[in-house]
């Protein structure tokens, strides 16, 4: 790995320098092959169980503890940062883009609080699981290089299987990085990751008239994006705290996430989200109001003047619900195979998904089956439902404006997977993993999602819901 380390280099000021702890006996579980060959890592004469468990410091890495804040549920924290992560450094992939490699559950950092900085066998592979299924659909995303287990044992609820992920990133700045400095009226340190936020994933912005005013709205269009992919798939985060929201608009932090079964629009899967404030249908507005804390944090960069600084901050906090709408209805128009755009197509769409939470039905096979009905064939899309009124209501509007497109079935296949991380899938294969020492499952279902589009003959159940609805399932975070 050839590192160029400029986080480390440029901002002395916001991490803090540590190294991993050296595991019992690292073997590695899961290398990601395709991953290492885009990003140009040459494995020969890499021990790779050594170097992604932590025991082993490649030549050039700085491992460092990035320092953050954060709001998390809604209540402020002056003071978190990397407890169980360690960057190793940036390295150039082969089409030029910087990324960052990272140790996730590597030991304990000054960050760590009482906790032990270590992470579990399930909590790894689900993340590796996850993160590489939505690269596979199609959603910005950090990614899985490497999972590796630890050979000791760590305390959580139970005695758990150690391991650690190697994560890979644009970066790993996030809204409570700006927060940390932010909220200890540090303008010239602000200024200083404001600069290097511009220069790493918005250079454009350096062009324009206010440059930091820009960083918002880039973000802001990043961030607005990104919810549209995940609302597209059924997809809820659990975990939408201004720590885990990064500038780079890709999604991090795979700990109580899922993909929903049954569709209702308060789904909450996180185990710690007791009023709901992550469920599926508030992730737009918890996006805002993230959005609007990064405003909060550049003040001081866009304008002297503090009322013009709001003003101006207000303008593209208020604008984040439209700029969410025009990615929404592009994400659905996709979804429902439409090249064309047409007045009602809003309409349209909420009318469905008001079919499909009076009848919970699955929203993966939900828009599969579309492709059949615009075929002429409903039975499946209708086999879904236990009261198919609405629903026949609907479908008669859906073929009016199919007949406004060309190819309509065909596009629908091929924008909707046949496979997601099922939930009830994905704890099958942890489990067998964690207690039976069994990778077989995990390695099928990490093959499966990661071609979400293609037909697996023989491995039909791998699409199927489970056969009853679990509403008390519940994802943990790993700490």
């Amino acid at each position: 790995m050839q590192f160029d380390n400029t986080y480390f280099s440029k901002l002395n000021d916001f991490y803090a320098e540590c190294d991993a702890d050296i595991p019992a006996d690292p073997k590695l579980i899961k290398f990601n092959k395709d991953l290492a060959t885009q990003l140009g890592i040459n494995t020969k004469n890499m021990n790779l169980s050594s170097i992604f468990s932590g025991g082993e410091k490649p030549e050039g890495a700085n491992t460092l503890a990035q320092i953050y804040a954060g709001h998390q549920f809604g209540h402020f924290n002056p003071q978190l940062g990397d407890g169980r992560a360690l960057l190793l450094g940036e390295i150039i992939s082969r089409k030029g883009k910087r990324i960052d490699i990272q140790l996730k559950g590597a030991g304990r950092t000054p960050f760590s609080r009482n906790g032990d900085g270590k992470a579990g066998l399930g909590p790894v592979l689900r993340e590796y699981l996850v993160s590489e299924a939505m690269y596979a659909l199609g959603v910005p995303t950090t990614r899985a290089l490497a999972a590796t287990s630890t050979g000791e044992s760590i305390q959580r609820e139970t005695l758990k299987k150690g391991a650690v992920l190697t994560r890979t990133a644009s970066s790993h700045i996030r809204i409570g990085t700006f927060q940390f400095f932010a909220s200890r009226q540090d303008n010239d340190r602000l200024k200083k990751l404001a600069d290097y936020t511009i220069e790493r994933h918005y250079p454009d912005a350096k062009n324009h008239e206010n440059p930091y005013l820009n960083l918002l709205q880039n973000v802001a269009n990043k961030q607005a994006y990104l919810i549209s992919k995940w609302m597209g798939l059924g997809f809820i985060h659990g975990v939408m705290n201004t720590d885990n929201t990064t500038l780079s608009g890709e999604t991090i932090d795979y700990g109580p996430c899922a993909f929903m079964d049954f569709y209702d629009p308060k789904t909450v899967f996180s185990s710690i989200d007791k009023n709901g404030r992550y469920a599926f249908s508030n992730q737009p507005l918890i996006a805002r109001w993230n959005m609007a804390r990064l405003a909060e944090t550049l003040l001081p960069l866009i304008n002297n003047d503090a009322d013009k600084a709001i003003q101006d901050a207000t303008k593209i906090i208020e604008s984040f619900s439209d700029i969410y709408e025009k990615f929404w209805l592009k994400e659905m128009r996709r979804k429902f195979g439409f090249k064309t755009k047409q007045e009602d197509d809003a309409e349209l769409f909420d009318s469905f998904f008001e079919t499909m939470a009076d009848n919970q039905v699955d929203f993966t096979q939900s828009f599969r089956a579309l492709a059949d009905v615009s075929e002429g064939n409903p039975d499946n899309l209708r086999n879904l439902y236990l009261d198919t009124k609405l629903l026949d209501t609907w479908i008669n509007k859906f073929k009016k404006r199919s007949l406004l497109e060309v190819g309509l079935a065909k596009n629908i296949r091929k924008e909707n997977p046949i496979f997601i991380p099922r939930n009830h899938l994905v704890e099958a294969a942890l489990s067998a993993a964690e207690f039976e020492d069994d990778y077989s499952q995990f390695e099928e279902l990490l093959d499966i999602v990661t071609n979400p589009y293609t037909e697996h003959p023989g491995k039909e159940i791998y699409s199927n819901p489970p056969i009853m609805i679990n509403s008390n399932y519940k994802t943990f975070c790993g700490t």
